[in-house]
């Protein structure tokens, strides 16, 4: 019988590699992750650790000196909680999208489903020229505090 994996010591160490990720070290995802890994995110819903190398190795082509910052660090049984946040530069400007993370992990501390929450629309969708004044005009609409208000 093996002894259950330290959830919260993988989390740590998976957390470790991305605040330090870069397009070389991508090929060391397959010491944290399980082959057959599932990843989901606003813009992604892939299985594999190779197609999931492909997700950040897109990434890293798309943006400029993106970074990872783990701030919090949470556990169970099976699963942890990183909070998150990613910096990068696009379109001549800075960027900051503060997200969370969620990982299960199999019996050997290897993650086997990864799920990014963040809020694709207000952090990147509404800063955008067009589309953003559409979306900022829509939040607006469909606010409860403007449905409190009677509006």
């Amino acid at each position: 019988m093996t002894a259950a994996p330290d959830i919260e010591a993988a989390a740590r160490a998976y957390a470790a590699y991305f605040e330090r990720v870069t397009p070389e070290s991508l090929s060391e995802l397959e010491q944290f992750c399980a082959p057959d890994i599932r990843f989901r995110d606003p813009f992604n819903d892939v299985t594999g650790v190779a197609t999931l190398r492909q997700v950040f190795a897109k990434m890293f082509e798309d943006v400029e000196d993106p970074r990872f910052h783990v701030d919090d660090v949470a556990a169970s049984a099976s699963t942890a909680y990183l909070r998150w946040r990613m910096t990068f530069r696009k379109f001549n400007r800075d960027w900051e999208i503060p997200g969370m993370s969620e990982l299960h992990f199999d019996g050997e501390g290897r993650v086997v489903l990864h799920i990014d929450h963040w809020d694709a629309a207000a952090q990147i969708y509404e800063r955008l020229p067009l589309l953003g004044a559409l979306l900022r005009f829509l939040r607006r609409r469909l606010s409860a505090e403007r449905q409190a208000r009677g509006g």
